[in-house]
């Protein structure tokens, strides 16, 4: 019964944002989704594993979809600002891609992941030292909730003295990555935003990623070349099919969200998928402390909406 009442819950939930013309937000919370299970199913695969061969083969896998929408997709023309923004993004992407992967393998899914809400009080502080432009009191709200969240991701330590929290997060390898990778991506999502001015959302979406396959080729087999014959002859990149075509969907609903909306409220939704890892840290690998967690995740991805939704 509490079964069938969820669904019903839920069921009118999508039909609201249906006829009140909000479909990103279901692409928005689709690409969440997405993502969330994506990163849970890798993280599943690259325990013991090369990462770099985890990282290439998700990719890889992603290939069907991403080739099936170039096809269907009409072709725009193409400018100077379209290329200069790809071949800037495409270097920076490989890098986040692979620290990506190794924060997955390093740490708990529900340490790691909520990092990712860092991604716009990274743009706000460059748009200060760079430009001078004056956080909002939003903003500035925001970025406290963040920080307030980082901090309770660890509450469990307060006993051991008031700044072990933040303490924690510097010895959690995994965490650190994270936040590089949220650094990084306040690069590529910036130089996305002018590719995709200059294309559309899914011809950028389709032809950047699958760049992005060939241009991690050698840097998997050079990386992974001890290991490379005996992953694929145990037959254990098999494990990568589901993480790479989930991966795959997050890339097209994410890119069909953005041209329906502002990409700040896109990417606000898009970012519950914090919650979701977290949720997927508990059942899928019984990570510990997950109240904790699950309120600092929450309290960060709220820093996140009003730190990218700030004027």
């Amino acid at each position: 019964m509490h079964a069938l009442f969820m669904a019903d819950y839920i069921i009118k939930y999508l039909f609201f944002f249906r006829i009140h013309g909000m479909d990103w937000v279901l692409l928005s919370l689709a690409s969440a989704f997405f993502l969330a299970t994506s990163d849970a199913l890798a993280k599943r695969a690259v325990q013991g594993e090369n990462e770099y061969l985890v990282a290439w083969f998700r990719l890889l896998f992603t290939l069907p979809v991403l080739i099936i929408t170039l096809v269907l997709t009409p072709w725009p023309e193409l400018d100077k600002d379209f290329y200069t923004a790809f071949i800037i993004a495409l270097p920076v992407e490989l890098i986040t891609i692979v620290l990506y992967v190794k924060a997955l393998k390093l740490s708990p899914l529900s340490l790691t992941v909520p990092f990712l809400a860092l991604t716009p009080v990274f743009l706000v502080s460059v748009s200060y030292v760079l430009l001078g432009e004056e956080v909002s009191p939003a903003g500035a709200a925001g970025i406290l909730l963040i920080a307030a969240g980082g901090y309770i991701l660890n509450i469990h330590t307060l006993g051991k003295g008031l700044w072990e929290p933040f303490r924690s997060i510097v010895r959690e390898k995994g965490a650190l990555l994270m936040i590089g990778v949220a650094l990084l991506y306040s690069i590529t999502s910036s130089m996305g935003k002018m590719a995709i001015t200059h294309s559309s959302s899914l011809f950028f979406g389709a032809t950047y990623f699958i760049a992005l396959n060939i241009a991690f080729i050698p840097i998997a087999v050079w990386k992974g070349r001890s290991v490379l014959r005996d992953f694929v002859e145990r037959g254990k990149f098999m494990s990568l099919i589901f993480p790479g075509l989930f991966y795959a969907l997050m890339i097209i609903t994410h890119m069909e969200a953005m041209k329906l909306t502002k990409v700040a409220y896109m990417i606000s939704a898009k970012r519950t998928s914090l919650l979701i890892s977290v949720l997927y840290g508990y059942y899928l690998f019984q990570e510990e402390n997950i109240r904790g967690r699950f309120l600092g995740a929450l309290l960060m991805f709220a820093g996140f909406v009003l730190v990218a939704n700030a004027k």
